[in-house]
């Protein structure tokens, strides 16, 4: 619906409100003015990368409010978020929060109120009392100042129109012209709130809307509307990057091969994309992983992926897994896009931050499982999934590195790892990326070398720790790609026997054992055995292998 001059009044008032709160805080943000560099998304200021390294925050569900301020206090959960290793946040809204006055005015009691949330008012009151009594937009802006206080950035990801549950093809939600989906009011929304959060330093980029879908979805007027959107926003807050997510549910972007997406501006685009197991159904389970990681990844790819080579970054902007562990299905997925993620160096989100939910789809409390923290928002669901997850951190390319001469580093996506030596001529174990050495793959002798040294890796025979040896003429120094997936790297040992890289996981050491689950075997998993050579132009940091090993990284964080 068109905003009234009523609700125009009221919008500048929050926006006064807004800016003097944030222009009092004493602790500025991290990174910003956020602007892109080619693929890269670079600071501004320094021309330095910054890799996104993200976390989804719901609040755009029918109450409005970030999820979890009833369990625990904006700045615990803001604590946790940087203790985890997220550098951002992507904080979802919907439209009516900034078009529709009777929403956006309702205190965040009265919003709870409407659904009988009496428990979650309580909870709220307990832990969270400066915001019970305040309209739903200044408790959003609240959550966007709790996050600067803790040097959080924030992407505003408008997710639907209507304050539900996303996403179906047919919610009203999906394509421009739907029953909740006017492109006028839209418009007008992203402009009211690149308005609002002008000038709000850790506020540094919006994304234009979540997974467009559904039957009324055509090119045409994607790019219509898109570039309308990425206009207005632009033009109410040149300072923040301009997002766009693609079509079928943001995971597919192909036509940008062939028709350009035309602004009037440049340094602030890059294109987001989503990518879980349940896109391709079961085939995770159900298939051989190493065929379904290698279509699968081709597929991301072509659809997605080809813009970081187009001089375009692109944001992994959801994905995530069922973080119990029991999905077989996205356990196998997620080590197949880790890897896929190194190979590209993608910015991301994980999807999600939120253990539970106020009020889901009916549903008071509901738990969820694909979130980083427990129901109460007090703990983690799974360390070894976090750890995986935040590993990518690490920025293996981009403007300010310190720059040698390209090379690989061996990832290890079933742990987040890299192939480190603990001394100078080994043994090999998995460690920091950032304590990485220089390797070099030469597909012509296909061995694979430390630079700077004389050392090669070698197979010694099946079950033993993998050799750095200077005899790198040997048939066990051969090393190739094999399996659909081109993750398992294989050789022959003296003894004719045909072995792969694998990582003994008592003991941390990288091994060789007989190669499995290479292309018929659907019921086993690989992924133990999975190695990805990712291209790097980091220089290696040399001299300190063992404290290394155990010394945590922050790069990807913002300067």
């Amino acid at each position: 619906m068109k905003m009234g001059r009523s609700f125009l009044l009221h919008f500048l008032s929050v926006l006064t409100f807004t800016t003097f709160f944030l222009v009092s805080q004493t602790g500025p943000a991290t990174g910003l003015p956020l602007a892109t560099n080619s693929r890269w998304i670079v600071n501004e200021i320094s021309g330095k990368r910054v890799k996104l390294a993200c976390v989804n925050w719901v609040s755009h569900l029918e109450v409005v409010l970030a999820e979890g301020l009833n369990k625990q206090p904006i700045d615990a959960i803001v604590g946790r978020i940087s203790s985890m290793g997220f550098n951002c946040v992507r904080l979802t809204w919907p439209v009516y929060l900034a078009t529709n006055n009777s929403l956006a005015s309702l205190t965040v009691r009265q919003s709870f109120q409407r659904f009988g949330l009496a428990e979650a008012i309580a909870g709220i009151e307990a832990n969270n009392p400066s915001i019970i009594d305040i309209p739903l937009i200044k408790a959003y802006q609240a959550v966007v100042a709790g996050l600067g206080k803790g040097k959080v950035m924030v992407i505003l990801d408008n997710h639907v129109s209507n304050p539900s549950w996303c996403c179906h093809n047919t919610d009203g939600n999906g394509f421009f012209g739907d029953k909740y989906f006017d492109p006028e009011q839209w418009i007008e929304g992203l402009t009211r709130m690149a308005t609002l959060f002008k000038g709000h330093r850790n506020v540094v980029g919006m994304s234009l809307r979540n997974e467009l879908r559904g039957p009324r979805q055509n090119e045409d007027d994607w790019y219509k509307y898109m570039q309308r959107g990425a206009e207005a926003v632009h033009s109410a807050n040149p300072n923040v990057l301009v997002i766009i997510s693609g079509l079928h549910f943001d995971t597919h972007l192909s036509y940008l091969r062939n028709r350009a997406f035309r602004l009037t501006f440049s340094g602030k685009l890059v294109f987001e994309v989503h990518w879980y197991s349940f896109i391709d159904g079961k085939a995770w389970e159900s298939e051989n992983a190493n065929k379904v990681c290698g279509w699968v990844g081709d597929n991301m790819k072509t659809q997605s992926g080809f813009l970081v080579k187009k001089g375009f970054p692109l944001f992994l902007s959801e994905f995530g897994v069922d973080e119990r562990g029991t999905n077989e299905n996205d356990n196998r997925y997620l080590n197949c896009a880790l890897a896929v993620a190194a190979e590209l160096d993608l910015d991301w989100a994980l999807w999600t931050l939120a253990g539970s939910y106020y009020f889901r789809e009916g549903v008071v409390g509901l738990d969820e499982v694909y979130a980083v923290l427990n129901k109460d928002f007090n703990g983690l669901r799974n360390a070894t999934v976090l750890h995986k997850i935040t590993s990518l951190r690490h920025s293996f390319q981009g403007p300010g590195l310190s720059t040698s001469r390209s090379h690989k580093v061996i990832f290890h996506p079933a742990t987040g790892d890299c192939v480190v030596r603990k001394s100078q001529s080994g043994p090999l174990a998995l460690g920091p990326c950032s304590s990485s050495d220089a390797w070099h793959y030469s597909h012509y002798e296909n061995t694979l070398t430390i630079r700077g040294t004389p050392f090669c890796l070698r197979a010694q025979e099946v079950g033993k720790p993998a050799q750095l040896s200077k005899d790198c003429t040997a048939v066990d120094s051969k090393w190739k790609p094999i399996s659909d997936s081109n993750l398992q790297l294989s050789t022959t040992t003296g003894k004719n026997d045909t072995v792969c890289l694998d990582v003994d996981s008592s003991a941390n050491e990288v091994v060789v054992n007989a190669c499995y689950c290479v292309s018929e075997d659907s019921w086993c998993d690989p992924s133990r055995q999975w190695f990805k050579l990712v291209y790097s132009t980091r220089k290696p940091k040399a001299g300190s292998f063992s404290k290394m090993m155990i010394t945590p990284t922050n790069d990807g964080l913002a300067d």
